[in-house]
């Protein structure tokens, strides 16, 4: 049996798709408190997926909002604004979809 696809489906979908974004932006951020990973290829290859999909969203709030601090501690506040801007963007979009 085929059914179609509702409107709440669709919903679903793309909270689900804003929902794994955003834990991998708190991936990225839990990867940079940590110095030194270990050497292995699989998860280089994790941490390289992680930090080219996060990276360009990111690198637009670091344009407008530098690290704070300096002389070997700054704090990058670019990934809080841009979770911010994505849970509001996520509840607009995902009202909008459900209709």
């Amino acid at each position: 049996m085929i059914s179609a696809i509702t409107r709440g489906d669709l919903a679903t979908y793309v909270n689900a798709l804003f929902t794994v974004y955003i834990i991998l932006i708190f991936i990225r951020i839990i990867l940079s408190w940590v110095p030194r990973l270990p050497d292995s290829r699989p998860l280089a290859a994790v941490v390289a997926f992680v930090r080219d999909t996060t990276d360009p969203y990111l690198n637009v709030f670091r344009r407008i909002l530098p690290p704070v601090g300096g002389s070997g501690f700054a704090l990058d506040l670019s990934p809080i604004i841009g979770v911010i801007l994505l849970v509001v963007a996520q509840s607009v979009v995902v009202g909008l979809v459900r209709g």
